[in-house]
């Protein structure tokens, strides 16, 4: 029997959780009441969390591990969860208990009753120091404005997908900080939830400068992604036309006055702009043509994302009988 519900938990260093998360986790699902699976991705951890999980998986049969020969990143992580989770609903949640998996139940209903494809939670009262919750704030109104995507907190881990949502991702560096508008830029319904969070209680945390300047060129990734994938020319076409439109404009300005009022213009600084204008501009026009033959040469994934289809199921064939003998009666 293939289960209901994944629960996916990518883990790196989190030895001091893992034990009592699978207690609490398996609590939560066996009150739900539907067949499960408990998948936990070691994120080439070094502070003997391999050793727990395997004592966890050895110990529950509903309990599976992969593990990474080193540290891949949660985008990694998460992308090998989906490739091998088998429940038509997949929970991801991190394995610091800062999440709570109390709120499964609470996911699991705003998924049906507002027949949404992914529910993200919201750590609305967030138990972390003001370090980690300003970015973050900083990070989710910049991410709402430049994608349209109303979502209060995009990194929150603690999230539910129905399966088809996540079948078509690939994640890579910093992507799943974005996974809600990579499934919104297919045509999956996105939505949220207000969940609980605790402070953490065992090791440290993971966040950084360096990841939120990552964070911000994946950001940039996944614009191009969800908007100009299929269309680099849309991108690159609109700046290389305003850029050779303006340097065509200072070029033409200068040659009337060379022509006609016979003023020198070879120094001026104004020609100069003029020339670089142009030339900007023809390089990003190349470059959105590059990228649109290289598009179009390159097999790929349609694009467009089906969200259900009846086919058909019997092929009618008309009979000729009445054909025949109307065709009998004329003559």
């Amino acid at each position: 029997m293939d289960p209901v519900i994944t629960v996916a938990v990518p883990v790196f260093d989190e030895r001091g959780t893992l034990e009592e998360l699978h207690q609490r986790v398996t609590e939560v699902l066996r009150a739900v009441g539907e067949p499960y699976e408990i998948l936990f991705v070691d994120d080439g951890s070094r502070d003997g969390s391999k050793t727990t999980l395997d004592a966890i998986a050895e110990r529950d049969p509903a309990v599976g591990v992969v593990h990474f020969r080193r540290n891949f990143g949660k985008s990694a992580a998460l992308h090998v969860a989906f490739e091998r989770a088998r429940g038509e609903v997949i929970i991801t949640m991190d394995a610091d208990l800062q999440d709570d998996p109390s709120e499964i139940p609470r996911l699991l209903s705003a998924l049906e009753d507002h027949e949404l494809d992914l529910v993200s939670g919201w750590k609305q009262k967030r138990q972390d120091p003001l370090g980690k919750t300003l970015p973050s704030k900083l990070f989710n109104y910049v991410v709402r404005r430049l994608t349209g995507l109303h979502l209060n907190d995009f990194n929150c881990g603690f999230k539910a997908y129905r399966r088809e949502a996540v079948e078509e991702l690939e994640l890579y560096g910093e992507l799943h900080r974005y996974i809600p508008v990579l499934v919104d830029g297919m045509g999956f319904r996105c939505g949220e939830v207000p969940v609980k969070h605790h402070a953490r209680k065992w090791g440290h945390s993971k966040y950084g400068v360096e990841r939120m300047a990552k964070g911000f060129f994946d950001l940039l990734t996944v614009i191009l992604l969800t908007r100009y994938r299929r269309r680099p020319l849309h991108l690159f076409g609109w700046g290389g036309l305003v850029s050779f439109s303006f340097g065509f404009l200072c070029l033409a300005y200068l040659t009337v006055m060379k022509t006609v009022f016979d003023q020198a213009i070879a120094g001026r600084p104004l020609f100069f702009l003029g020339v670089l204008l142009v030339l900007l501009g023809t390089q990003l026009i190349s470059t959105g043509l590059l990228g649109e033959m290289i598009n179009g040469s390159r097999t790929t994934r349609p694009g467009y994302h089906i969200a259900r289809e009846l086919p058909v199921r019997e092929v009618s064939v008309p009979s000729s009988e009445p054909a025949v003998k109307e065709a009998r009666a004329s003559a």
